[in-house]
């Protein structure tokens, strides 16, 4: 492990931060379930951690709309906007309770039979892959300073410096994902 900051500056590359979903790749016209599912499988097969993980079932569809954090299918069908709180209940998923999740979706839920057109989410999701593509940019350049700061650490270390090394990134990582998952269930719980 002699070029360690090198090794985890590849491995971010390899991770594919920056897959997603464009609008352009959501179609205009309604889908069926298993079309829905495709879109998923095919569009974010590369965050996937084991090649046998499933981005999206039927199952999960039709919990989240058991849930209330999906939209019911109109005729079996669901539309883009469907599609796209899909993208969010997945993007949301991966750190946030599914309590959570229906708190921050409710009011789009609520309006969605209301005004479906009027909800601008097409909008609202080319905001946040705009945001999210400028936060995978800034990702490489955070981690990079991390990684100096525990090899400066380690390097005073004699023993088990590699693993030190694994330990502290891993500890680091995970600290900065709680401290963000805090911030994100705060701000649901004091302003929704």
């Amino acid at each position: 492990m002699s070029n360690y900051k090198e090794d985890i500056l590849n491995t971010i590359n390899n991770l594919n931060l920056k897959e997603e979903i464009e609008l352009i790749d959501i179609p205009k016209l309604d889908l069926y379930m298993d079309q829905v599912i495709t879109l998923f499988e095919t569009g974010l097969n590369g965050s996937k951690r084991n090649e046998d993980d499933k981005i999206l079932t039927k199952t999960m569809i039709n919990n989240y709309t058991k849930d209330k954090i999906l939209m019911p299918a109109k005729n079996k069908k669901y539309s883009r906007n469907h599609i796209i709180m899909m993208i969010l209940i997945y993007n949301l998923k991966q750190s946030l309770a599914i309590t959570d999740i229906k708190t921050l979706l409710s009011q789009i839920v609520e309006n969605f039979n209301i005004d479906e057109e009027g909800l601008e989410l097409d909008k609202l999701y080319e905001i946040f892959l705009n945001i999210k593509n400028i936060e995978s940019d800034n990702f490489n350049n955070q981690i990079g300073e991390k990684l100096d700061l525990i090899l400066n650490e380690v390097s005073n270390l004699n023993q088990n410096s590699d693993y030190y090394k694994i330990l502290l990134t891993v500890l680091m990582l995970i600290n900065k994902s709680n401290m963000y998952k805090k911030l994100a269930e705060n701000i649901i719980d004091n302003y929704l």
